[in-house]
């Protein structure tokens, strides 16, 4: 059910001192569509990444969002100069390569923290124990064990994230990133670090995760028999420029997508 781009980027450009990391970029990521993105380490995928999530401020170019349909909003809302605390409240959700968990809190409580964002008593509220405070404590509480549930790891919530195995690790990961309520879940090499075992595993997360939720989802990923296999769009960065674009059986016959990246025999 792809469409309309959820997001999309317009002359993108990011530098760093004499360093052009982003150059011009053109980019978009369809509603309801997973889509990767790929490139040689350098080419400007986490670059790109950080832009979209309020990491980092563009030097220049658009960065626009698809609102949800409202009467009286516009269509596109720019995402530059926004906080990530900002862009993760208009629905983009994003994981990274090193796994950022809070390994000596338990599953659960790692999934409760990404709940904060979806939360509306506010700090008072939590701190004087409100009504409000208690009754969305016990909504996200079960809300948290639901994703749990229906993700995997139910019977792993009182577990320390730490004690888990990696590829749990990251499952849960990408499940705190769902808990904040997102519209596009972008994921920063998800199989980083994963067998061949883990790495199936995720494939199924990842189309199941969308089949559930109706979300778009976006991935940074070298593991190419994982893009090849679940995504339905693949973009190619090189030296900060997108060289290609295309589904992921014309991306893998390119021949200049071969000679910059996948590599010629």
């Amino acid at each position: 059910m792809t469409g309309s781009p959820i997001i999309e980027t317009r002359g993108l450009t990011k530098t760093f001192g004499g360093l052009v990391a982003l150059d011009e970029v053109d980019f978009q990521v369809e509603e309801g569509s997973i889509t990767a993105l790929i490139g040689p380490n350098g080419a400007g995928k986490t670059t790109l990444f950080n832009c979209l999530t309020g990491i980092y401020q563009p030097t220049r170019g658009q960065i626009l969002l698809r609102l949800p349909p409202a009467a009286g909003t516009e269509p596109q809302m720019p995402l530059n100069n926004l906080r990530p605390d900002q862009v993760t409240a208009l629905g983009l959700a994003r994981t990274f390569q090193n796994i950022r968990l809070f390994n000596n809190l338990t599953v659960l409580e790692n999934v409760l923290i990404g709940c904060h964002p979806r939360m509306k008593a506010g700090l008072w509220g939590a701190l004087m124990r409100t009504r409000q405070a208690r009754a969305e404590e016990r909504a996200m509480a079960e809300f948290s064990m639901d994703l749990l549930g229906k993700y995997g790891l139910g019977a792993a919530a009182n577990d320390l994230a730490k004690n888990l195995p990696y590829g749990d690790q990251r499952r849960l990961e990408i499940i705190r990133a769902l808990a904040t309520g997102p519209r596009l879940l972008l994921l920063d090499e998800p199989a980083a670090g994963l067998n061949i075992a883990e790495t199936s595993a995720l494939d199924d997360l990842i189309r199941l995760i969308r089949e559930r939720e109706g979300l778009s989802i976006l991935l940074i990923e070298h593991d190419m028999n994982l893009v090849m296999s679940v995504s339905e769009k693949v973009w190619v960065m090189e030296y900060g420029r997108l060289i290609a674009a295309g589904k992921p059986e014309e991306i893998k016959n390119d021949p200049v997508v071969i000679r910059a990246y996948l590599g010629e025999e």
